[in-house]
């Protein structure tokens, strides 16, 4: 093809590309949540999603796609046109651990776009309501004491309810009987009806049971308490020091999607986490929005190195695999 021809082509397609961008969003843009409806990734995803819409002009549908601990529906937006229409809400066991556990088809730094980061939230120990112990002390005696035969929930290998049991398991020396689900939601109504004994959960999925008074919280995992639960102590405080995992969310497209998208995509996002009404049902969920120079593209892509760089050795070395 002559020279000139191919100046043409090349300039068409940069034309097509730019009018796509300006255009966007020009229908509906699908949100894929790696784990089941009800559980705190949902709940983030649904909250912002709906805001987001509202700045985007176009609705964001929430679709659940579990299995794998969340893999298959990452593995899903990897696999989709880089248009911006179909978009990965995640979180740190699925867009960091799960590297660590999975052979995965994909590169979760190279095949993915970072977009923006999300909130974030501490998990607490939580148990079902008559278990018999009064501090979280107590709790760890009476796992102790029953060894093997306390059952732990799980939303599946590698996710956050399992690495939070794992590491409880290690600094208690205590061993566990995980009992794997598909998401923490199914999880916790197991939890609340008895028919499994403790779960270490995300704060946004864990709280509106505990306030209900369905199951009991004995610490959060993080060094200060929450402003939303005051009355929880932290693991420091309830005697098992250091035990902090901050399960973060995220937002991400494939790779290769447009830069203008994307910059839409990101400012959706800022404005949802700065609207007051859902920045206070955030807070009532116990997660914490990070600052808005980390809500960026840049922010999520350079914490989720740092995170993968971080997590992966200790997740190796504690011999997690994929159930």
């Amino acid at each position: 093809m002559p020279r000139t021809l191919l100046l043409a082509a090349f300039a068409g397609a940069v034309g097509v590309c730019a009018a796509q961008a300006q255009s966007y969003p020009a229908r509906p843009i699908t949100m894929v949540v790696p784990f089941s409806a009800g559980g705190p990734t949902d709940t983030v995803a649904r909250l912002l999603g709906e805001r987001m819409g509202r700045s985007l002009g176009q609705a964001i549908v929430i679709e659940n796609t579990t299995g794998a601990a969340g893999s298959i529906a990452v593995g899903r937006v990897v696999r989709a046109a880089p248009d911006g229409y179909m978009v990965s809400i995640g979180n740190w066991s699925t867009h960091v651990i799960n590297g660590a556990i999975y052979p995965l088809a994909y590169d979760l730094l190279k095949d993915l776009d970072p977009v923006a980061l999300l909130p974030a939230n501490p998990e607490l120990i939580v148990a079902k309501k008559d278990v018999p112990a009064g501090n979280l002390k107590e709790l760890i005696d009476w796992v102790r004491a029953h060894d093997s035969k306390v059952s732990a929930g799980t939303a599946g290998a590698g996710s956050a309810s399992h690495v939070g049991s794992v590491y409880f398991q290690n600094l208690t020396q205590t061993k566990l009987t995980f009992v794997p689900y598909r998401g923490v939601g199914p999880a916790m109504v197991d939890l609340v009806a008895g028919t499994i004994d403790i779960m270490c959960d995300q704060s946004a999925n864990s709280l509106p049971h505990v306030r209900a008074n369905s199951v009991r919280a004995f610490a959060v995992t993080a060094p200060k308490r929450l402003a939303s639960a005051p009355d929880i102590p932290t693991v420091d405080e309830a005697g098992l020091p250091g035990f902090y995992i901050s399960v973060w969310h995220g937002l991400w497209v494939p790779h290769g999607t447009p830069k203008d998208i994307v910059a839409k995509l990101t400012a959706a996002a800022q404005e949802a986490l700065a609207d007051p009404i859902v920045r206070s049902r955030l807070a009532d969920l116990g997660q914490e929005i990070p600052p808005r120079e980390m809500q960026t593209p840049e922010g999520l892509g350079q914490f989720q190195k740092a995170e993968i760089e971080k997590w992966w050795p200790i997740v190796k070395a504690a011999g997690i695999k994929a159930e």
